[in-house]
């Protein structure tokens, strides 16, 4: 619990700092596009939250270097590989400049890192061919494990779209593997898992509802980067946790990012990194939220973007809560899978046809 307090309030003052002192990096960290398809926000505000989340991840590991005797050295050395990650989401966030591709190579970088410096190797997927293939052979398993980093990374970053869904999905994914780690006696997988929900929570503090500060594309690809890592330890340390147990855990954004992908190229017939504010929370935003709908308050434009988070924490749960009850059987993980992906299905097109259920919607009576 020590560590998940000081992570949360080192974050806490950490952002609570790059608030403060906003009007001196403005020009640098501000989030002053307004415009733009994918922007729903009303006031230009700091995108460099993750920062604050490291400084959480720092100061808790730092807490442990004090009280052990012998050093945490698997939480620096897991901080120490995350970090082309971030680098490469924090400066895109100064400058505007960097784009996917450079971003999802270093973020892939780390994983390559992590595989070599900490072992965070997908040896197994409970496929009887593919798990003879990545045991017998590493070059595929490197490959696989950093094209699946990278891939959760940038899952992470697109469903940060609304003031608190990614940063509360991402902390409730950390719980849960915490949960299990504890299960399991696994010490380093508590600890990390406890650090990170704690500078998650930090940052929510300023976050959510009022969106005062961003998640940015630091802190998303350090986050998604640091929940793939940790979910492909746990699986590689412990043989008896299926590897579909993290795989459901994160279902929610790699589905998005899949269907997505199916979308744009299928349906619309354009790059799959080509921009657009058709996501799941943002059509629940544009049909199902319809509190102060047309009014130019930002206020309540504010509280209209908050509203969105809760729906698509709900989701998650559906695939959570079987998650963390059968994370040692693959069938009825896979099967959760498959019922998870039903339901977005179902809901999105229900979104897409204007025939949002009555039970969804939210007005201001």
């Amino acid at each position: 619990m020590i560590v998940f307090l000081t992570a949360f309030f080192a974050s806490v003052l950490a952002v609570w700092l790059i608030i403060r002192s906003e009007h001196l990096h403005h020009h640098l960290t501000a989030d002053s596009d307004l415009d733009g398809v994918q922007k729903f926000h009303v006031v230009a505000v700091p995108r460099v939250g993750g920062l604050g989340i490291l400084i959480g991840m720092l100061a808790s590991a730092s807490w442990l270097s004090l009280l052990l005797a012998v050093p945490p050295y698997q939480t620096w050395l897991l901080l120490m590989v995350a970090s082309p990650a971030f680098f490469g989401g924090i400066t895109e966030d100064m400058t505007k400049r960097v784009g996917v591709l450079p971003r999802l190579l270093l973020t892939m970088l780390s994983a390559v890192a992590g595989y070599w410096f900490l072992g965070a190797a997908l040896t197994r997927l409970d496929l009887p061919f593919i798990d003879r293939l990545l045991s017998d052979w590493w070059p595929v398993s490197l490959v696989v494990t950093a094209v699946a980093v990278g891939g959760v990374a940038n899952a992470i970053n697109l469903i940060d779209g609304y003031n608190g869904l990614a940063a509360m999905v991402a902390a409730g994914i950390a719980l849960c593997l915490a949960f299990v780690g504890w299960v399991l006696h696994d010490s380093f997988m508590v600890v990390s898992c406890l650090s990170l929900a704690g500078a998650l929570f930090g940052f929510l503090v300023w976050n959510f509802p009022f969106g005062r500060i961003f998640l940015g594309d630091g802190g998303a690809y350090f986050v998604g980067f640091l929940l793939a890592e940790l979910s492909v330890l746990l699986v590689a340390r412990h043989p008896h946790v299926s590897a579909w147990f993290p795989m459901l855990l994160l279902f929610y954004p790699v589905f998005e990012t899949l269907f997505t992908i199916f979308r744009r190229m299928s349906l619309h017939a354009r790059s799959p990194g080509h921009p657009d504010a058709c996501h799941l929370h943002q059509m629940l935003y544009k049909r199902a939220v319809r509190w102060h709908v047309g009014t130019r308050d930002p206020q309540h434009k504010t509280l209209r973007n908050a509203l969105t988070a809760p729906y698509l924490w709900a989701l998650w749960l559906v695939s959570a809560i079987p998650a963390l009850l059968f994370w040692r059987f693959p069938a009825l993980l896979m099967l959760s899978c498959l019922g998870f992906a039903i339901v977005y299905v179902w809901l999105y097109m229900r979104l897409l046809r204007w025939r949002t259920p009555k039970w969804l919607i939210l007005r201001r009576r």
